[in-house]
């Protein structure tokens, strides 16, 4: 009871002459509270504007900044503090990356947000508990599903992904990841998805598509042009607005418009000066205003500098959230640097992700995911991603019952998934070993068990990991005895050698013993081969890696190379799956693997420069120093490079073998002459022994014009059907005049150049199969837009010799 009432009551028994009207007070003090308590609004019953008039200045703010992060293994004052007490509140689901804040008198509930981009990431344990540890399932990582090239796959891997999102109680997923493969040392694209937009873009939207179907969200990143890890926080990356828009912006825009996520994340890195999450330009303009977005943005956790410039541009919410940005949006506001209308557009982005949220809806959670269906999805996706780079002498598959000698030590130890944001608390990882062993191979024991105690003494001797950033820890390859060696080569019918690589969030890869071979990698490769070579035996070489590597110096000496990726915790099983047969591989590759890291355009600058008179963040590592890197390739990336620059890959885009032949009809075209949109039809026939599943690509080639192209680009692609020997099916993709055009900088248009088009119909972008022509009688302007993200100084894009 409140201390006036005391008083009151406390009278009345002194003189009871008061009771009337001590008791009619009371009765009037309870009305008012009630109808005080009647009066406020309710999200969700209420209009958002009668809840938004409800709302104080400082409940506004709380609605735009997060609650602050607090993972293990970050040194004290490392991450900037959040608001005093939000670290008490207790977590919904422990070791989530983020929460919002709760106002409980307007009934608007906190948020939650979760890593990660390979299965959703949170604390094993919770509290001091340790009877109950909480799993989640470690899909492939997203380069291997994009290399399954099959969006209705990728949607049903989405689907159970976002099954234990919901069945966790999170309410929103912090994937996918959507960056180019600018670089093959960029040290997150295992976290996205291929070199080309086109195909980033499909296979996120199907995704997407696929988490959302539970009823839960997911945050498309990091928007945009971060393709390294190099000073992130503090890159200007300078690139061409024609490479912005046909490269780095086109597979979000393809994302945003097939699928409508519910929020997008901004990235750290500036765009032409500008930190990615102060940019009008990009948030409003551009992503709202030209895409037609309808969600929320909110920052990667700590991006970007001014949190007033940040709403102002259009970013919602700051995450994690600081007491700092809290201070200086009140501030802001006060002063009127900040007005309360654009405030206010802010708040209601996040009271509408608010209503949409499971967590609003009440939707009932278990955390107890479905993890053996959603095993037996990642077990199908991983074998169906994986890639067949070489088969000679029809090495594979392999017979039933052979007797494999398995070397190299991820062999015994499979890299799931990378480091970082990306890292799963999954159950368990099942091993290559483990499972050919399951699939009824025959492994070596004495070579199984040298390999098991050499990993677990070696294991033993690795320091502790200091946090989520840390490198993930290598183990030295294990020398194999000359006579351990010839007892394998004679006794086994196979040998298989293990090539494993991690990477992750916080660094890029090196070119030295990560893109290229180990000098003891290169010794067992050669010391395997020719002992089993000597006998007339194969030597089958899996890449269990997350991004390209060298493979032209070495190639000669395996029979066959299966890249398997980070195939995620089915992986050993998955591996099994392709060598023995029991799936055909149909995967290809969604990026090139060039013959040696020179070749890569302007190899040599990457991942940028330190600019020079800077000191570092306060001495903070994690915030970096300031730099810049120059995107001097402009729209030739990946294959638009090779193609047109003749520089011969060592796989090319799109490549992939299998174990059966398909052969291509005749190529199509719905008309001569383009009016606005064009079909392209054939039909493909597995003309082989075995069932299999084909990825059909289709590439356009454009006349000559003013505005320089590439010898082709990927403008569609499909995956047939499981065909039988002898089975046909017949592809129809469908072109637009988007499809076809190019950005024009002096007009700030999409335009189609008048002249003749080749379609070109194959298995990847060299290996054509059809090809028809059509025309384009007169320049078509698709789109206009306006002078966005101009770079602050004017630098010349690689250009074609001829057009330079």
């Amino acid at each position: 009871m409140k201390k006036s009432n005391c008083s009151l009551v406390a009278a009345v028994l002194r003189n009871p002459r008061v009771y009337v009207l001590a008791l009619a007070a009371l009765l009037a003090g309870s009305m008012v509270a009630s109808a005080q308590t009647k009066a406020l609004p309710q999200l969700g019953k209420a209009s958002l504007q009668e809840v938004l008039a409800a709302l104080t200045p400082e409940e506004k703010v709380k609605l735009v900044i997060g609650m602050g992060f607090y993972p293990s293994g970050f040194p004290e004052g490392v991450l900037p503090p959040g608001n005093p007490g939000d670290r008490e509140v207790p977590e919904k689901v422990p070791g989530a990356a983020g929460r919002t804040h709760a106002i409980p008198r307007l009934g608007i509930p906190s948020l939650t947000l979760s890593d990660g981009p390979a299965g959703v990431r949170i604390d094993p344990i919770r509290g001091k508990d340790s009877t109950k540890t909480y799993y989640a399932t470690a899909f492939p990582v997203a380069t291997l599903l994009a290399s399954s090239w099959d969006t209705t796959l990728v949607r049903k891997v989405g689907a159970a992904f976002g099954s234990e999102v919901r069945d966790f109680g999170i309410d929103v997923l912090l994937a996918p990841g959507m960056n180019i493969h600018r670089n093959p040392l960029g040290g997150r694209n295992f976290e996205y998805y291929s070199e080309d937009p086109v195909v980033t873009g499909n296979i996120a939207a199907a995704f997407v598509n696929g988490v959302e179907s539970n009823g839960v969200g997911t945050s498309i990143k990091h928007f945009a042009v971060n393709n390294q890890e190099f000073n992130r926080m503090q890159l200007n990356s300078k690139v061409s607005e024609r490479t912005l828009r046909e490269i780095y912006l086109k597979g979000f825009q393809l994302a945003v418009k097939k699928s409508q996520p519910w929020t997008v994340m901004s990235s750290y890195n500036k765009v032409n000066g500008t930190y990615t999450s102060e940019s009008k330009d990009l948030l409003t303009t551009l992503l709202r205003q030209e895409w037609g977005f309808k969600g929320l943005v909110m920052t990667d956790w700590y991006g970007g500098k001014d949190a007033v410039a940040q709403l102002q541009a259009g970013n919602d919410l700051m995450m994690p959230g600081t007491y700092a940005q809290t201070q200086a949006i009140l501030a802001a506001l006060k002063s009127g640097q900040l007005t309360t209308a654009q405030l206010d557009t802010n708040v209601l982005r996040v009271l509408a992700l608010v209503l949409q949220s499971p967590t609003f809806k009440g939707v009932k959670y278990t955390s107890q995911p479905a993890l053996k269906a959603n095993a037996t999805v990642a077990r199908q996706a991983a074998a169906e991603g994986m890639v067949l780079l070489r088969n000679e002498g029809k090495a594979l598959p392999l017979a039933a019952g052979r007797k494999v000698a398995a070397f190299g030590n991820t062999s015994y130890s499979l890299v799931a998934g990378g480091t970082g944001s990306g890292d799963v608390n999954k159950a368990y990882t099942t091993a290559i070993a483990q499972g050919l062993t399951s699939a009824g191979f025959a492994m070596n024991e004495p070579l199984t068990q040298a390999y098991g105690q050499y990993l677990k003494g070696e294991k033993a001797k690795l320091p502790k990991t200091k946090g989520l950033l840390d490198p993930a820890p290598v183990i030295a390859e294990m020398p194999v005895e000359a006579s351990l060696l010839q007892q394998q080569a004679q006794a086994a019918d196979v040998a298989l050698i293990t090539i494993g690589r991690s990477a992750g969030e916080g660094g890029d890869r090196k070119v030295e013993n990560d893109f290229t071979l180990t000098a003891a990698e290169q010794t067992l490769l050669k010391q395997v081969s020719a002992a089993f070579h000597a006998q007339g035996k194969k030597v089958v070489v899996v890449l269990n890696v997350g991004g390209v590597t060298e493979v032209a110096s070495w190639r000669d000496q395996a029979d066959a190379i299966l890249l398997a990726w980070q195939p995620g915790q089915e992986g050993g099983n998955a591996v099994a799956d392709v060598l023995s047969g029991k799936v055909n591989p149909s995967g290809k590759l969604a990026t090139t693997f060039p013959v040696a890291y020179k070749d890569v355009p302007f190899s040599g600058n990457f991942p940028g420069k330190e600019l020079p008179s800077t000191n570092k963040a306060a001495g903070n590592a994690l915030m970096g120093a300031p730099s810049e890197n120059t995107y001097e390739e402009g729209i030739y990336v990946g294959y638009r490079y090779y193609n047109t620059f003749k520089v011969k890959p060592a796989y090319e885009f799109g490549y992939g073998l299998s174990y059966t032949t398909f052969s291509y009809g005749n190529l199509k075209l719905g008309s001569p002459s383009f009016a606005g949109k064009m079909t392209a039809t054939i039909t493909v026939t597995n003309n082989g022994p075995t069932p299999g599943k084909e990825v059909v690509q289709l590439y356009v080639s454009a006349p000559a014009s003013r505005l320089d192209k590439p010898e082709s680009e990927l403008r569609a692609f499909a995956k047939t059907n499981l065909l039988q020997p002898g089975q046909s099916q017949t592809l129809t993709f469908n072109l637009t005049a988007a499809d076809l055009a190019s950005f024009d900088t002096p007009s700030s248009a999409w335009v189609v150049a008048p002249g003749a088009y080749t379609v070109r119909v194959g298995a990847s972008c060299l290996n054509i199969k059809q090809t028809a022509k059509f025309e384009v009688p007169k320049e078509l302007i698709v789109e206009k837009s306006r002078k966005l993200l101009a770079p602050q100084e004017q630098f010349a894009d690689l250009k074609p010799t001829a057009q330079r």
